[in-house]
């Protein structure tokens, strides 16, 4: 088996830092004459000397709400996208809502490398199981998995005992979804007896792996890796191994420009701080100049025992803002006060995230009187797109919060 996906992994790093930006320059003049949107946003550089990251970090980061913000001016993509290039492709719609295109050719959001390093090789069965439908997470992992040659089960989310026949009919050997609905389909496994044994290998992404989830599914004689995404981008980073031992931290994407900046600011922080991941892509239709996530980590300045010689992150490491992943799906401060809006008698509102076992929990806490209980879920659910449960209080604290997660990532 081989373990690397290409020769560029094990490659040195001034060689790829010179292959990365000797051809920036005329990247980012390209995309100024094709994408009236970055044209005006890069006006004002001189992009001819944009090759080195010091000199990338002159360029303004350009965070989701900003993006938002320029999409609902200009439905879809506020002028940042090459729409000529999207024919035969798709387009998806995440919470916020953010519009995001699929560009052409495989791979279009660079999963497959991820999915390799996971232990995912060509001809291997894999149940994909993640949403297919608005948001591009199923599409995602599909596209990269069948350019890697992989056989793939488009199971979505839900019908678990449907899963579970899957795995025992194809001999499927991988999963690739959320870390906590793998659980679910073993359980349903389980309860009506089906052969899940061929499954010993799985990638998961869109929530937090915690470490007692990681050893219940190696208990059950599954390897687990974590890929780090986004919608916008793609494939940002992922878990690696050495033989059999997990190595620490996450290895970015080969594909990307990624670095570490300090929150509500464009200045990259020195190796080892915590700060905002912001990501460059080279996606042709959709490109990415100093997109900030608005998720946080640090760089790790010792090379990977795996020896992937890659910029290292420590994984995902919190929120710069309050916007929170809630079982794959991020919900965000504004559709809090959405809800406090739309339901009569509610004043002020608060959401608690936590963990009961071994699945999110979501609770929104209200202040207000004469409210209709059942119109407050309808709308929850109806705004967020996931279900949880309400509970009016007599007052919240007063530190600014709107979401507070209290799920312990040590765990």
């Amino acid at each position: 088996m081989n373990e690397y996906f290409d020769t560029r992994e094990t490659c040195a790093p001034e060689e790829r830092e010179t292959e990365l930006f000797a051809s920036f320059p005329a990247f980012l003049s390209d995309v100024m004459q094709r994408i009236p949107g970055w044209q005006k946003r890069l006006a004002e550089i001189d992009v001819d000397t944009i090759n080195s990251r010091e000199a990338l970090a002159k360029i303004p980061v350009m965070r989701k709400p900003e993006l938002m913000e320029a999409q609902a001016a200009k439905p879809p993509f506020g002028d940042f996208v090459d729409q000529s290039l999207l024919a035969g492709t798709r387009v998806f719609m995440s919470p916020g809502p953010v519009w995001e295109p699929q560009a052409p050719g495989a791979d279009p959001w660079l999963a497959a490398r991820a999915l390799h390093a996971a232990g995912i090789r060509s001809g291997d069965v894999v149940l994909c199981s993640i949403g297919y439908t608005l948001t591009p997470g199923g599409a995602i992992l599909d596209e990269g998995l069948r350019a890697l040659g992989a056989t793939v089960f488009p199971a979505g989310v839900g019908n678990t005992e449907v899963q579970a026949e899957a795995i025992e009919t194809l001999r499927a050997k991988a999963y690739v979804g959320t870390p906590d609905f793998l659980q679910a389909i073993l359980d349903k496994a389980k309860e009506t007896g089906k052969d899940v044994s061929s499954l010993d290998t799985a990638l998961v992404s869109g929530g937090a792996l915690f470490p007692s989830m990681r050893k219940a599914y190696e208990d059950q004689g599954i390897r687990v890796s974590q890929s780090y995404a986004t919608a916008d981008i793609g494939s940002i980073a992922h878990e690696t191994w050495h033989g059999d031992q997990l190595c620490e931290g996450m290895i970015c994407n080969e594909d990307l420009i990624v670095e570490i900046v300090r929150p509500g600011t464009d200045d990259p922080v020195a190796d080892g701080e915590v700060g905002e991941i912001v990501v460059t892509s080279f996606n042709k239709a959709y490109p990415l100049v100093r997109f900030g996530t608005g998720d946080m980590s640090a760089v790790m300045s010792e090379p990977s025992p795996c020896g992937r010689t890659n910029l290292r992150i420590k994984g995902w490491m919190g929120r710069a803002d309050q916007r929170t992943k809630i079982k794959g799906m991020f919900v965000d401060p504004k559709q809090i006060s959405q809800i406090v809006k739309s339901v009569g008698g509610v004043e002020q509102a608060r959401l608690v995230v936590s963990r009961e076992d071994q699945k999110d929990v979501m609770t929104l806490q209200v202040i207000g009187e004469n409210i209709n209980d059942d119109d407050l879920k309808a709308q929850f659910a109806n705004i967020t797109k996931l279900r949880g449960e309400t509970q009016l209080v007599d007052s919240l604290p007063n530190d600014g919060k709107v979401i507070d997660d209290q799920r312990d990532y040590s765990s």
